[in-house]
Order: structure tokens, then C-alpha cells, then sequence
């Protein structure tokens, strides 16, 4: 329909896979599970449960009334109980025993914590896409010397490969952080209106051993080491906090690399790809404009922003629970997990197609080299006899007139002829240029870049890579 607002996230930039952990189909689909799985426990603990309403349960997870259950909820304003009585309509026989000793939260938080977990899993696999691909990017271009900025301003030289492992540094980083929130995750369990599991301790005489046994099996079912320990009626929302504040950590990541990049593509070093048929200005047809990286930055600080949802929430929960958390929440952590997804599908795409350009590379090295190479030529002009004090002087004119000449005549950098043609320093202009060997001031660059793909990326990457050639789409 064109005439009401669609999602940006769904329309153009999240996957198939990352939109359906978060759609009905995926919530709905799991409640009914947890509900089964309840009534499995339940009948193994001795209530009065049978198979055969188990099995009928188990019959009807998939065929969900959506119809019935909106009619419903319109009616009692409460969609839990509505999908109670549409799961009941489908499966008649279960129908009095469905949901049973449990409260809202038992199937809406450990759902959201399935969530998490399905969403994290995505996102692990796509970083693990990310650092692989620029992990070859580096490998290739590890002795490449490239002009290093800080404060944007030329520096010693380093290597477009080493650059990249800071890039991937930082992702490596990240890829932790998810790793340690996907092993810890825990599932609500069924704890009760108010954490206290008092329901579940009524239903089975006072029997604790039944009541933590109902909580492992139901765990067991879902994969989980383990519910949480104590709770009110819902799991603690710093958990979202933490899961967002780690999907952030990700976003700032991704922007850093995307910056980066917008500013290698200005100086016509290094591109994200662009298509043969892609228009970069409605106006300006000569135009090559990195949206890739641009879109990146974008939903990168989107996703920033949006990590404060659940810190707030999480800060303003009252006792055991309120429901100033709902509304907030079924926005801020699906979007967080969507835009993450675009960013990373972005940035498969954008890193599987860098283009580099060494000449330009090359030829604004070997424009500010003159300027790096003066130590050096200073310390072979003293070992010629020269006073290292005076040579330092001479060299500060020349470097000074140089400058001058570029920056306000717009000329060329002719430092090494300055000093060539200076008596002083006893150098003939070859002698000088042996000192202009770009590879000689990249430090331990290419093995730096080695050791780290060998001992820190690989490591921890290759257990999910399978060989299979990961594909990304994106729409624009």
C-alpha cells in the first residue's frame, strides 16, 4: 500500500532473515511453543495434562488465526489472552489447560530473549563475513605504503593493508562482545506475576524440586544453560540495555570504517564500489559519490541514538515491573537489530568490492616523503661531516621554502633539489633519492598485519566459516 507509511527497514534495508526473527510470525510461533513446552513439563511433573491435549497443541503451533486473535485483542485489550483463546479455538481439547500457572511475561520475555539471542546470531555471522573479507583485503595490500594522517594531517607512512586491520581491530572487538552476550543469555523461565513463582508453587503442593524442574526443562527445550536467577515478573531490561550497548558498539565501529573511507574516496585512494550503470548526482553526471559508506554512517548513528531507549527504560522500571517499557521497547530493539543487519549487509558488500588506486597513492607519498626522508638525509649528510646542528637549521629553511612553494604557488615539492644544490650538505641528488624508498618508513607494517590475521582474527573467525560464499543484497 503507497498510501501509509512503510518502514524504511523493512522496505529497503534489513534482510529476510533479520525481519522474520522479529516478525509475528516468528513471535507468535514461539509463544505457542513456549506454551507447549510448559504443558510438556507440566504433564511430566504430574499435573493433570494429558498427550493427547499436548499433542493437539503441538499440532496447531504454525496455523495461527491472526484474524481472531486481532478481533480478540480488540475486545479484551490484551494480547496475550487473545492468543490464548485463538490457540485455544485451534486446539479445543487443550483449551482449559493452555498458559497454565503462567503470567504475560512467560511467553513475551522469554520470546524476547529468543529473540536476542536468533538476532545476535545473525549479526555474529556477519561480522565473521566483514573481518574475513577485509582479512584478505589486508593480506593483499599489507605492503602497500600508503601516507598516514593524524588530525587529517600528513604523518609517517604506514600501509593500506594496516589500516585495514584497525578497521578490524575494532570489529574484532565487537565480535567478543557478541560472542560473551550470545554464552550468557538466559531465559526468563517461569517465575510468576512477581518473580516469586507462586502459582507454580501452589500448582504443585509446595514441592520446590517440581517448581526449579519445570524452569530446566523448559530451558532444555530452547537450548539455554539456564534461567535467570531471580527476577520481578520480568527479566531485568538492563539485559536489553546491554544487548543494544553491544549492537552500538558495532554501529560506531562500522561508521569509523565508513568515514574513513568517504575520506580515502575524496583523496582518490581507495573506493567503494560503484556500478557501471550508478548515478552519482542528479545534477553533477562526473560524480562518484560514496553513498554505500554515507548510508552507513546514517544508520550508524541511528543506532547510537536508539542504544539510549532501553538504558531509560531499564533506569525507570518501578518494583517488580511496569509497562512503561512495552511500547518502547517492541520499537527501539527490533530497529537496533535491523539497522545493525543493513549496516553489516552494507558493509559485505562495500569491503568485498574496495577498489585501490596505487599510483595516486604512490604519487601523494612521494609528495610528502621529501619531507619525512630529512632525518635521514641529515644523519648521512653528519656521518659526511657535516654539523648536525647546522644541518638541522639549513634543512627547517628549506622545508619551510618548500612549503611555501606548494601551498601558495601551487608548484611541486622541491625540497630534494633544494638540498641537493646545497653545498652543506655534501649529497648529490642521487644520493639523496636513495633515502626516498617508500617501503623503508612502513615500520613492521606487512608483519604487523600478518601477526594479527594469524593470531588474533583467524582464531576466532574461521570455526564459523565453512567455505560457503556468503551473498548480500542490497536494494539501493
Amino acid at each position: 500500500m503507497n498510501n501509509v507509511y512503510e518502514s524504511p527497514f523493512s522496505a529497503r534495508y534489513a534482510s529476510e532473515e533479520m525481519l522474520y526473527v522479529f516478525s509475528p510470525d516468528m513471535k507468535f510461533t514461539t509463544w505457542r511453543r513456549l506454551w507447549v513446552s510448559l504443558a510438556k513439563a507440566e504433564l511430566a511433573l504430574g499435573l493433570p495434562i494429558t498427550p493427547e491435549q499436548v499433542a493437539e497443541m503441538e499440532a496447531h503451533i504454525d496455523d495461527i488465526d491472526y484474524e481472531t486473535a486481532r478481533k480478540r485483542e480488540k475486545e479484551v485489550r490484551h494480547d496475550v489472552m487473545a492468543h490464548v483463546y485463538t490457540y485455544g479455538k485451534a486446539a479445543p481439547s487443550a483449551a482449559g489447560i493452555i498458559h497454565l500457572g503462567a503470567t504475560s511475561a512467560y511467553v513475551g520475555d522469554n520470546t524476547d530473549i529468543i529473540q536476542l539471542r536468533e538476532g545476535l546470531k545473525i549479526v555474529r555471522q556477519k561480522l565473521v563475513t566483514v573481518l574475513d573479507r577485509l582479512g584478505k583485503f589486508a593480506d593483499e595490500h599489507k605492503a602497500q605504503p600508503t601516507l598516514g594522517f593524524t588530525h587529517f594531517q600528513p604523518a609517517q607512512l604506514t600501509t593500506v593493508g594496516k589500516r585495514a586491520t584497525l578497521w578490524m581491530n575494532e570489529l574484532l572487538m565487537d565480535l567478543d562482545e557478541v560472542e560473551y552476550r550470545i554464552a550468557n543469555l538466559q531465559m526468563l523461565g517461569s517465575k510468576g506475576t512477581t518473580g516469586t513463582q507462586a502459582s507454580f508453587v501452589e500448582l504443585f503442593d509446595g514441592d520446590d524440586s517440581k517448581v526449579k524442574e519445570l524452569e530446566r526443562r523448559i530451558a532444555d527445550d530452547f537450548g539455554f544453560a539456564g534461567v535467570v536467577p531471580v527476577s520481578g515478573q520480568t527479566y531485568s531490561r538492563k539485559i536489553d540495555a546491554q544487548a543494544l550497548a553491544t549492537l552500538s558498539g558495532i554501529a560506531q565501529s562500522a561508521s569509523k570504517f565508513a568515514t574513513d573511507l568517504r575520506l580515502l574516496q575524496h583523496l582518490k585512494e581507495v573506493e567503494e564500489p560503484f556500478e557501471k550503470n550508478q548515478i552519482g548526482s542528479s545534477a553533477m553526471p562526473y560524480k562518484r559519490n560514496p553513498m554505500r559508506s554515507e548510508r552507513i554512517c546514517a544508520l550508524s548513528r541511528y543506532v547510537i541514538c536508539d542504544s539510549l531507549n532501553p538504558a531509560f527504560t531499564s533506569a525507570t522500571q518501578w518494583f517488580e515491573r511496569t509497562l512503561d517499557d512495552s511500547a518502547n521497547k517492541r520499537i527501539s530493539v527490533p530497529e537496533a537489530f535491523l539497522a545493525v543487519d543493513a549496516i553489516l549487509n552494507i558493509m559485505i558488500n562495500v569491503v568485498s568490492g574496495l577498489v585501490v588506486y596505487p599510483k595516486v597513492i604512490r604519487q601523494r607519498v612521494m609528495n610528502e616523503l621529501p619531507f619525512m626522508a630529512t632525518e635521514n638525509i641529515m644523519m648521512s649528510a653528519v656521518k659526511r661531516g657535516g654539523d648536525r646542528q647546522e644541518l638541522h637549521e639549513r634543512i627547517r629553511e628549506h622545508s619551510m621554502a618548500a612549503g611555501k612553494r606548494i601551498k601558495e604557488d601551487g608548484l611541486d615539492n622541491d625540497l630534494i633539489d633544494r638540498i641537493a644544490a646545497d653545498p652543506m650538505f655534501g649529497m648529490t641528488r642521487e644520493q639523496i633519492l636513495e633515502h626516498l624508498d617508500p617501503s623503508a618508513y612502513i615500520g613492521r607494517s606487512p608483519a604487523q598485519v600478518t601477526d594479527f590475521l594469524t593470531e588474533c582474527v583467524h582464531p576466532k573467525i574461521d570455526k564459523y566459516l565453512d567455505g560457503t560464499d556468503v551473498t548480500v543484497e542490497i536494494n539501493l
